[in-house]
């Protein structure tokens, strides 16, 4: 891979600066891997482990960023537990703003040509018609397995930040921040939520330096016994007055105890006191993942946009179940 493939914090930036201005002009036109905080999680954490199987193409007009794509190509994948995954297909993240539609064609060309032959998938916004006609015109079809009832397709939410509820957390447990509590137990927090995880303490640095992270902004819930029992990073847009939870993890041992339900209110007004008036946060979609959907509809989000999830085989196969590669937690 050259340096001109290879995607930099600096160009991350370049992206969140493109999303922040798509979502102001259509937010439901932002694709799920391309919003302003899920741009800065996805490089943070992966780029140290994954770096090497990415690529990536900027697309500028009069010297601004108008699209990007950043192609994920075949890995290996190792987890918390020693496990160790093969990924045989490519995934695309990209994004077009909406002026400049005819892109579309360009990003495609140039995700085939990148990926080469083998099973290819993308996430286009169920909104953006341009895209899911140019897709299908080369080739691409709806991802059956993605969209079934234990299907990938996510969802973005959002609610205003105008009248947020008191938290209320369980006798004993008390809200941190990641400056609290320190590295190691940031880390040990998402790895609890989300085992088996990719997720390291090399990962965290990545994380750190992202373009928005701030650490009185990654908020934790500490139990009685110093176990960290969930955690969420709230990215702030200043230019949109928005916040956008991603990830958020609970602790097995701690679900279903209203812990994260504060977590995320007590977010939410650290967030307005930030200066955000909106806020956002993505889950699973389909029927069989109620569980983050309904958590998020319980302290008011409702459903602004979701995926279209397409697909096109390897040259030889018929397609497959479908699954987005190694997301970060929702």
């Amino acid at each position: 891979m050259s340096n001109l493939d290879q995607l930099t914090a600096a160009d991350v930036q370049l992206m969140q600066g493109l999303a922040q201005r798509v979502t102001a002009l259509r937010p439901d036109l932002v694709n799920s891997d391309a919003s302003f905080g899920e741009l800065a999680w996805n490089w943070g954490k992966g780029h140290a482990a994954d770096g090497a199987s990415w690529r990536r193409r900027l697309w500028f007009v009069d010297g601004e960023l108008v699209a990007w794509g950043w192609a994920q190509l075949p890995r290996r994948v190792r987890r918390s537990d020693g496990s160790v995954k093969d990924v045989t297909g490519a995934y695309l993240a990209y994004q077009v703003h909406p002026g400049h539609a005819g892109l579309v064609d360009e990003v495609i060309d140039w995700y085939d040509a990148t990926a080469g032959d083998v099973e290819r998938t993308v996430l286009p916004g169920a909104a953006d018609r341009v895209a899911l006609e140019r897709w299908a015109a080369h080739g691409y079809e709806t991802d059956p397995g993605a969209l079934g009832d234990d299907g990938s397709w996510t969802q973005l939410n959002e609610r205003d930040l105008g009248d947020v509820a008191e938290p209320v957390l369980p006798d004993g447990f008390r809200f941190r921040t990641a400056d609290e509590v320190g590295p190691e137990a940031a880390v040990r927090a998402h790895v609890d939520a989300w085992s088996p995880s990719t997720y390291t303490a090399e990962s965290y640095e990545g994380v750190r330096r992202a373009a928005g992270y701030r650490g009185d902004l990654h908020v934790l819930v500490e139990a009685p016994d110093g176990t960290m029992a969930s955690s969420t990073i709230m990215w702030l847009d200043g230019a949109n007055r928005t916040v956008e939870f991603e990830p958020v993890g609970t602790h097995p041992a701690y679900r279903r105890r209203g812990v994260a339900r504060a977590m995320l209110l007590h977010g939410m007004r650290l967030a307005r006191a930030a200066g955000a008036t909106h806020a956002t946060v993505a889950c699973l979609g389909a029927p069989g993942h109620p569980q983050a959907r309904d958590l998020y509809y319980g302290v008011g989000f409702r459903e602004l946009s979701r995926d279209a999830p397409m697909i096109k085989p390897a040259i030889g196969t018929a397609s497959r179940p479908g699954a987005r590669p190694e997301a970060g937690g929702r």
